[in-house]
């Protein structure tokens, strides 16, 4: 099955590649790996097990009926399976295509139709997300809420108990932001993206100052957007695209010598971009540019190396490996490189940080009972460690952490990392007494 698009038909539409499936030599490797193999042990329920499912769909051998599709909507896309494998099986591309096949097929879910119908229309424009996003902070702080709630329905107490509590502003991005005392060593275009930059604004903040303080000269492109990365995800490649051309045009016409991602779930997908465009006789090449620049923010740092802080963070701290940071972009050690740099931090870490707490994008929405189980099994992990705060590099996890305190733990504090490193520039610069301008402000 394949989808014309601009008068050639793109590879990532036609469903998973022969040749990837073939990789699969069902050893078993990722069975341990998988969160919902290790919960259900149902062999459908694995990544070698939706192998075998995709494989069979691609091939005309089964349609996309409820029970098939449901075995693709638990997977969690949490890629842990790719570290496992010893065959270099690319099981996100191949889950990714299986999910592309059920989404052009007639055949698919109503759950599945309403699910790519939100997705397009709210993400097409910032301007619908924004007035979603006000109307939440409207009712998280009106009076008749705490009333009103108890009468809801489970399902909508459910998510309304998910809903991110937004702050009181959005991130309000400079011109250019740069470190007016230091030398540059070059310039960064930031991701703002779309949802983070109203429920996380300090994350950005914090990566602005962070970046110039490590002398960075910041850029945050105004006519950016949402990065596709829920579409990819949920089989929607189509929709992806126009968003992806947005961002890959404005981003390289900043003249940017790195693109900056402080959310792992985009990050992954931006470096992703060349599958998305393979073929594309205009932007196959755009996408590969594109993707060379695309960093990490953690990994950058760790990468070009951070100016050392002297002040003190004062904290316990534990790390939660965002899976699509520690298994789609195999970044591992650059998180924990930077916690053990900051002075005065206890780092602490969990049995097992590379598993997925749940969130998966939409999945906590679209699968809240094995999201529920999977976050429980996380805090159990992360309150052994009796930390202050959990760190992680992606504003799901950090929603998804923040339900999981609010469930489970003890007034934890859940940051990004780069908001502690900000932490200890701060607190270095109030013990010198630093006149240093806020870049944020300089900028």
């Amino acid at each position: 099955m394949t989808v014309a698009h601009d008068d050639h038909v793109h590879v990532f539409d036609a469903g998973p590649r022969e040749e990837d499936l073939a990789r699969c030599v069902h050893c078993g490797f990722c069975l341990q790996a998988c969160p919902t193999y290790v919960v259900t042990s149902l062999e459908t329920e694995s990544p070698r097990g939706r192998i075998a499912l995709a494989k069979a769909l691609s091939q005309g051998d089964i349609l996309p009926t409820a029970n098939v599709v449901a075995h693709f909507d638990l997977c969690l896309q949490c890629r842990a399976c790719e570290t496992a494998c010893p065959s270099g099986v690319p099981y996100g591309r191949i889950i990714e295509g299986a999910r592309s096949l059920v989404q052009q097929s007639p055949d698919r879910p109503k759950s599945w139709r309403v699910r790519q119908f939100i997705l397009r229309v709210l993400f097409a424009s910032p301007w619908r997300l924004r007035l979603a996003f006000s109307g939440l902070r409207f009712w998280q702080r009106s009076p008749i809420a705490p009333k009103v709630r108890r009468f809801l329905p489970h399902r909508l107490r459910q998510m309304e108990e998910m809903a991110p509590k937004l702050p009181d502003h959005r991130f309000n991005p400079p011109t250019v932001a740069a470190n007016p005392a230091g030398a540059i060593r070059g310039t960064v275009a930031l991701l703002s993206g779309c949802i983070m930059a109203m429920t996380h604004p300090r994350t950005h903040e914090a990566s602005v100052r962070v970046l110039a303080r490590n002398g960075f000269r910041v850029l945050v492109p105004r006519d950016q957007g949402c990065c596709g990365a829920l579409h990819v995800h949920n089989g929607d490649p189509e929709a992806a695209r126009p968003l992806a051309r947005r961002n890959i045009d404005a981003f390289l016409r900043s003249g940017a010598d790195y693109i900056v991602v402080n959310a792992a779930g985009c990050g992954s997908t931006m470096k992703e971009y060349t599958e998305l465009f393979a073929g594309d006789p205009v932007y196959a090449a755009k996408a590969a540019t594109f993707v060379s620049k695309c960093r990490d923010i953690l990994e950058l740092l760790d990468e070009t190396g951070i100016v050392p802080p002297t002040g003190r963070v004062e904290e316990r701290v534990t790390y939660q490996d965002s899976c699509h940071l520690v298994h789609a972009q195999r970044v591992r050690q650059a998180p924990r490189n930077l916690l053990n740099a900051i002075p005065g931090l206890e780092f602490v870490e969990m049995n097992t940080p590379d598993r997925c707490c749940g969130s998966a994008g939409i999945y906590n929405l679209t699968q809240t009972e094995m999201s529920r189980v999977l976050l429980a099994d996380k805090m159990q992990d992360a309150l052994s460690t009796s930390c202050d705060v959990i760190s992680t590099a992606n504003p799901g996890c950090m929603l998804q952490l923040d339900l999981g305190v609010r469930l489970h733990g003890d007034a934890q504090e859940v940051v990004h990392v780069v908001e502690l490193l900000d932490r200890a520039y701060q607190a270095e610069e109030r013990l010198q007494g630093s006149s240093r301008l806020d870049p944020l402000q300089a900028g």
